[in-house]
């Protein structure tokens, strides 16, 4: 059976930072062997994005295009599975491209999604977020995902990165997160 993954990072949480690299390692663990990262290149001052729906659009279009492009060498029809994990902004990235090509066998893991993700209407999916999360709208998030039958794991207290101020904490959620990160993968 052949399994491919595919990794769409945020603005900022690129794939060596506790999500994206636990998540890979993850995923080979449940047989996605193979395994493709996102990368984005964009300049964005961050303190003008932050409630800015027509500038996030436009960087979303521009992570969009870039992704596409990485991903238009893929022949998704080949792979039994595949699975797309991904962060922020990225969550949103990767529910359009999904949707926008008709992909099949397809599950997705939501690290921090915001609610332009739903917009696509992306299946199979499971998400995550924290309570403190500055950069997605928390309560229509979880909203949203209760209803459209998206299961939605949330974290008290925690910020963007699914991190608090205790490291030995942030320590026991990366691993809770990735324990069912790894039961929805095998699910």
């Amino acid at each position: 059976m052949k399994k491919l993954a595919v990794f769409f990072p945020g603005l900022g949480y690129n794939h060596d930072k506790p999500l994206l690299y636990y998540a890979r390692d993850i995923a080979c663990e449940c047989g996605f062997t193979e395994y493709v990262n996102v990368t984005y290149e964009y300049q964005a001052d961050k303190k003008t994005l932050r409630g800015n729906d027509e500038k996030m659009a436009e960087i979303f279009t521009a992570l969009y295009a870039q992704a596409a492009v990485q991903l238009s060498k893929i022949s998704f029809d080949a792979f039994d599975e595949i699975l797309f994990v991904s962060k922020s902004i990225g969550t949103a990235v990767a529910a359009a491209y999904a949707k926008e090509h008709h992909l099949k066998n397809i599950k997705h893991v939501f690290y921090t999604p915001l609610l332009l993700t739903y917009d696509h209407a992306p299946e199979n999916a499971a998400a995550f977020i924290g309570t403190n999360d500055p950069w997605s709208n928390v309560p229509e998030v979880i909203r949203t995902s209760e209803s459209k039958g998206i299961p939605v794991n949330v974290y008290e207290g925690l910020n963007h990165s699914l991190e608090g101020d205790d490291t030995l904490e942030n320590i026991k959620t990366i691993k809770n997160v990735m324990k069912k990160t790894k039961a929805f993968i095998n699910s």
